[in-house]
């Protein structure tokens, strides 16, 4: 005959026990620490109450997954266990505790047992089971998770559907999670909070910014935005270089106090410096109360970004002055650095010293900063030697990063070599067709360039078209190439042959060995000349004061001739320009930039 699992006790402890039990649970609704946990847990055994008493393994539960620090999960699944029938409770707070935790792929395994046990889960369930999905950026699994709560009828709860919106978000579906949230008949300041940041964090800054604007002027009298709303704000903003909205959104957090906040601050350096205003993120780095390696690293990342490597460097040997353990993020930016301003030694001797001295394993991005850095340096030869004998498997980003390389200076056989690596890595990538164009174009090859181009349209692949943005009136202006749908667009293209005529009495002389067409001279220079970022200065001169700084965003990378005309247009008019291409930022002045060439 077998036993009954639970022992007799547990059905009704004795009234001394049940004192204990509730002495117990007084103390676990005050314990701070896993040590402490333990010994309130061996005290209850002692006086009589069993190790699985659900009144006693429910707030222990709960208790273990609300410590601030450690790693309960293994103690309190060693006390679920013992748990003859845990109810909805339990298993909510087994699975909230792994959904928070470092390892979240068990709260699935929790609510499978769940469900085989016959609990029905309920709208406490679904948050954490969705924000165990969201950490694991499993959208399969979440979708599983989302149409059995539609079976359920826990779909309607509000706590459920915002949970969706961050879950969909987070996996890059942000239709989805844009589709839910307009059809949520209730929307609290979390439901916006969770689409606008999804469309942030998903390179979708314009509709971030629209939902924003929607938030503040809804029907109802509006949602006042918190801390979270504004950080997210300031991420679509950096995205788009949008530095007088951010400013606007910095005043607002000040006005609120949430300035203060650590978070805050760490978004607002990261915003200034995606802008192009490194002394406002180093103002706000200075002002802070309260400074985290992220804030560090935050300015550290910008100012090598912005082309000030050796400031980069300065920052992050104050830093280690301040007993810091640097990040894998932080070492990206000391990388990043020494690539950008042809530090070649310097980057191989911090290279070292990410492992011996703070034993940080290498990652593929540490790696491909070192290609970087080597292929800026013209020493492909030893970045493709680099390549071959890394101990992890480059990867297409890496190789991309190599005939980049090639291109600039113009190494075809390494390149046709790498070209054949991508095809079998990545088929099909625009950029990797546009860099071998580039590279047998500036060695005279335009018969192959041409049949590159052909093979690129008839297997369907897509180049990107440049655009630049800059904003102006509270709004942003893009520009493409050629552009003739803006309103002022013969009033730019006006200013753009006054540029063109000045730059002749400089000595300009066009570079037109990027211009991928086997066509006359003049008319690589009419090409040259209708760029998105020309186009763009032209219409900012136009509406701005002089002397007003330029600040222009651009998705591609420049190309030489436009670097060598924005850097002349800076003297001619006496104006700074900030560019933000793809690769880094360009402040010019006077004639000079802060790339020194190595862009």
């Amino acid at each position: 005959m077998q036993p009954d699992r639970a022992p007799p006790a547990v059905a009704q402890p004795a009234s001394s026990n049940l004192a204990a039990l509730r002495r117990c649970v007084a103390l676990l609704q005050t314990c701070k620490s896993l040590p402490r946990l333990k010994q309130i847990h061996a005290h209850s055994v002692r006086r009589g109450v069993p190790l699985g008493h659900p009144g006693l393994a429910k707030h222990l539960v709960f208790a273990l997954v609300s410590l601030p620090a450690a790693d309960p999960m293994p103690y309190a699944s060693a006390v679920f266990a013992q748990v003859p029938t845990p109810g909805v409770f339990s298993y909510n707070t087994m699975i909230r505790g792994y959904a928070e935790s470092c390892c979240p792929r068990p709260a699935l395994d929790v609510h499978h047992l769940m469900l085989a046990a016959d609990v029905p889960p309920d709208s406490h369930t679904y948050p954490f089971l969705l924000k165990a999905c969201a950490k694991l950026l499993s959208l399969r699994d979440g979708e599983r998770v989302h149409c059995r709560s539609v079976k359920d009828g826990n779909d309607a709860c509000v706590f459920v559907q915002n949970t969706l919106v961050h879950f969909y978000a987070a996996c890059g579906a942000f239709e989805n999670a844009h589709k839910l949230f307009e059809r949520m008949s209730h929307r609290n300041l979390i439901s916006w909070n969770c689409v606008i940041n999804g469309f942030a964090i998903n390179g979708r800054p314009n509709e971030a910014l629209t939902l924003f604007r929607e938030m503040v002027a809804n029907e109802d009298g509006g949602i006042e935005p918190d801390g979270f709303t504004m950080v997210s704000l300031l991420c679509a903003c950096a995205e788009l270089g949008a530095l007088a909205l951010g400013r606007r959104s910095h005043v607002y957090l000040a006005k609120r106090g949430l300035d203060r906040n650590t978070h805050v601050g760490n978004a607002l350096i990261d915003f200034y410096a995606k802008c192009g205003s490194i002394e406002e993120a180093y103002k706000v780095f200075d002002e802070m109360d309260e400074r985290t390696v992220v804030s560090w690293t935050s300015l550290i990342v910008g100012l090598a970004m912005n082309g000030f490597g050796e400031e980069s460097l300065d920052l992050f040997h104050a830093m280690e002055r301040e007993r810091l353990v640097p990040t894998e993020i932080t070492l990206v930016g000391v990388l990043y650095a020494c690539s950008h301003c042809g530090l070649v030694d310097d980057g191989f001797r911090y290279f070292n010293r990410m492992t011996r001295e703070y034993g940080i394993v290498p990652k593929i991005e540490h790696y491909g900063c070192m290609v970087d850095l080597l292929g800026r340096a013209g020493l492909v030869e030893e970045a493709h030697s680099y390549i071959m004998n890394m101990p992890l498997e480059p990867n297409a980003v890496i190789w991309r990063t190599l005939l980049g390389a090639c291109a600039m200076h113009k190494r075809l056989a390494i390149g046709e070599a790498i070209w054949a690596r991508l095809v079998e890595l990545d088929p099909g990538h625009s950029g990797d067709y546009v860099l071998l164009s580039n590279l047998h174009a500036a060695v005279g090859q335009w018969g192959i360039a041409h049949k590159l181009r052909r093979s690129m349209l008839k297997g369907g692949v897509r180049k990107m078209p440049g655009c630049s943005l800059i904003e102006l009136g509270n709004r942003m202006h893009e520009f493409v190439m050629g552009d003739l749908s803006h309103p002022q667009s013969q009033q730019i293209y006006e200013m753009l042959e006054e540029i063109a005529m000045r730059l002749r009495l400089e000595g300009y002389m066009p570079s037109t060995t990027n211009v991928l067409a086997d066509i006359e001279e003049e008319e690589k220079e009419t090409a040259l000349n209708y760029h998105s970022e020309r186009l763009a200065i032209a219409f900012a001169l136009l509406n701005t004061a002089p002397g007003t700084p330029i600040r222009i965003v651009k998705n591609l990378r420049v190309c030489a001739d436009c670097h060598l005309v924005t850097k002349l247009i800076s003297k001619i008019y006496d104006r700074e320009i900030v560019v933000r291409d793809r690769s880094r930022f360009h402040h010019v002045r006077g004639g000079s930039c802060s790339c020194k060439d190595y862009w």
